[in-house]
């Protein structure tokens, strides 16, 4: 399976997402090949400034697995993770992260702060920015276009 196979997952994620008038963003979970958690934004729906999509695929892939501890998986999310996400991902030991589009307002894998390469850290996951970058920012761009757009008309 390739990186895009799995973000097309996070994709459809993300359009969850939308759908519900959440922030679209989406991610999901893999180990060993196989999707074992899946997470949209929900912040708003679930009145949980903590409900954003990395955090929900955690908390799935957890359960599913058994353990908080998820060293072998590897975490595909639409949109670069921000440094609560990245603190998260860290304390759970995932060994990968992959993402789409960059955030250049609170990304923590590069964009504002590198979290994953701080060596102070005790944990260090391998990130890889920019996979189906354009497809991730287009569902941004339309989603914030068209909240623009209503409140104009309000």
């Amino acid at each position: 399976m390739s990186d895009e196979t799995f973000m097309r997952e996070a994709l459809a994620m993300a359009k969850l997402a939308a759908e519900a008038g959440e922030v679209p963003v989406g991610a999901v979970l893999v180990r060993e090949g196989a999707v074992v958690g899946r997470g949209y934004n929900r912040p708003v729906t679930g009145k949980d400034p903590t409900a954003h999509a990395e955090v929900l695929a955690l908390r799935d892939a957890a359960e599913h697995i058994g353990n908080y501890r998820l060293g072998e998986c590897e975490l595909y999310v639409t949109l670069e993770p921000c440094a609560m996400c990245a603190g998260a991902i860290m304390h759970a030991r995932v060994s990968r992260v992959v993402f789409g589009a960059a955030d250049p307002k609170s990304g923590a894998c590069g964009s504002v702060v590198d979290l994953f390469a701080e060596n102070r850290l005790n944990h260090h996951a391998t990130v890889t920015g920019g996979v189906m970058a354009e497809e991730a920012a287009s569902l941004l761009q339309e989603f914030f276009g068209a909240r623009r757009k209503a409140m104009r008309h309000a």
